[in-house]
């Protein structure tokens, strides 16, 4: 059985070719990561289906945003790709360009071939409500399809079931934190594979601070801002997303590692920002769960950059975590523990895989057409 994941964003594209190996194990055999804003995703998708070999059973797609309609994988159809289109209004930066993928992929692969979406919000739709509702009436909430989505599950349930193997003797994983630090950036508090809570809301754009997202700010300061700039709110919330963040604060610098050596005042500034508002929604998130018995860090900047996990944690071993600082500075881009040997909570860094979490979807769809 040969599988495809399609992993989209707004300017790239991911693509990877998996075949089912002995004991039902998921071997990865190609891969293609592809950027730019003149991509022309038919003649890419044509072009690493054709050196595949071999026939596809199945191409799985990431979505980011699936509203309330869809909490579960999904075969595509013309009915989907509709329904799909509409939640374009909750993810503009997103949906329609997976969808253009989506169109691609159903053009240049013969019609036998299972088209499968896997959302990113999925594994955040039974949040309690608690946690998944704002302080909002009905008619401007519930009857508006305003709450709290949370995005990056792929990511967060690829963290949370590594960790699981890693750690089997904790049931479903225990209580963890998972952190996925990259362009974008969000927490999840999980307890036994559960999500209780997480950072980002209705729009990928709350919580942290981000690359460019300026992620939680005062709605009051949408209105204000379009009047002193001139704009109308639609233009704000753009700036907000591509202009502020990391990249508003340190002048258009979006390395971490860069700003961490980097003395200046105003560099440093901006890399305490990042990591205090990180280390404030992890003192909230051991209080939901009260306590935890883990934190994994994924994605480009919690692999790959020492100096950020190491302020993130200063400071909270009253919380019983303590990095084992040679350990964290030799981490970079592989799997590790991290923590100190004083340390009551396990610390880990985790290489998130969301191809990983397509296939499954992939696999539970095909599984379920048989």
């Amino acid at each position: 059985m040969q599988i495809v994941t399609v992993n989209s964003g707004s300017t790239s594209v991911k693509l990877a070719a998996f075949r089912l190996g002995p004991g039902g194990s998921v071997l990865q055999f190609d891969h293609e990561h592809r950027t730019g804003k003149d991509l022309v995703p038919r003649d890419v998708l044509a072009g690493f289906l054709s050196r595949l070999g071999g026939r596809t059973d199945a191409i799985a797609h990431r979505i980011v945003h699936g509203g309330n309609r869809f909490t579960a994988p999904v075969a595509l159809d013309t009915q989907v790709l509709h329904e799909l289109a509409e939640l374009s209004e909750l993810a503009p930066l997103h949906n329609p360009k997976a969808l253009e993928w989506i169109e691609a992929s159903r053009a240049v692969a013969p019609a036998e071939v299972l088209q499968v979406a896997a959302f990113d919000t999925a594994f955040f739709a039974t949040l309690p409500r608690l946690a998944a509702e704002y302080a909002l009436p009905e008619r401007m909430g519930a009857a508006c399809g305003v709450r709290r989505y949370g995005f990056h599950g792929l990511a967060h349930q690829a963290m949370w079931r590594r960790w699981c193997e890693l750690h089997p003797t904790l049931p479903a994983g225990g209580r963890l934190l998972t952190l996925q630090l990259g362009g974008g950036c969000s927490i999840a508090a999980i307890a036994r594979g559960r999500p209780l809570d997480t950072t980002m809301g209705f729009s990928p754009l709350e919580g942290l601070v981000m690359e460019t997202r300026s992620g939680d700010i005062d709605a009051a300061v949408v209105p204000y801002l379009a009047r002193h700039l001139g704009v109308d709110a639609e233009k704000v919330i753009e700036l907000l997303n591509r202009e502020a963040g990391v990249a508003g604060l340190s002048g258009g610098v979006t390395d971490l590692g860069k700003l961490a050596a980097d003395p200046s005042p105003q560099a440093q500034f901006a890399l305490d920002l990042y990591c205090y508002r990180a280390r404030k929604y992890m003192g909230a998130y051991l209080s939901v769960l009260g306590g935890c018995d883990g934190i994994v860090f994924g994605g480009g900047v919690g692999e790959h950059v020492p100096a950020v996990r190491e302020r993130i944690l200063g400071g909270m071993k009253w919380a019983g975590v303590e990095l084992d600082p040679a350990a964290n500075q030799a981490s970079r881009g592989q799997e590790a523990a991290i923590q100190g040997p004083g340390s009551r909570v396990r610390v880990h860094v985790i290489v998130v895989d969301e191809e990983r979490e397509l296939v499954r979807a992939a696999l539970e769809r095909l599984n379920s057409h048989r």
